[in-house]
């Protein structure tokens, strides 16, 4: 038979792996949570520009004052669509590699 304090050890050991995996497991879900939140943003940004600036692709655009005012505030946004201009080859698979579509 086992004594007391061998039986309190293999307890608190169980107690730590279960704890260690639920640990785990939450760090997981975080850190999922965290990229498509990331990934969300990015989208939100460009569907922002293209509103903004939608007529160069041929989408109605707001009125052009006001587009105007928002100009200065749209630096690091218009980068990003230059960016992505630049080296887009198929959205539609950048957005499943997002979501995690197989």
């Amino acid at each position: 038979m086992r004594g007391e304090g061998e039986q309190t050890t293999v307890i608190r050991r169980a107690l730590r792996a279960v704890k260690a995996f639920f640990t785990t497991m939450d760090q997981a879900h975080r850190n999922r949570a965290v990229g498509m939140t990331e990934c969300e943003v990015r989208e939100l940004e460009n569907m922002f520009v293209l509103l903004l600036m939608g007529s160069f692709a041929g989408v109605p655009a707001p009125p052009s004052f006001i587009a105007a005012e928002l100009l200065p505030y749209l630096e690091h946004e218009i980068k990003v669509v230059n960016r992505r201009a630049e080296s887009a080859s198929d959205a539609l698979a950048e957005l499943a590699g997002c979501l995690d579509v197989t």
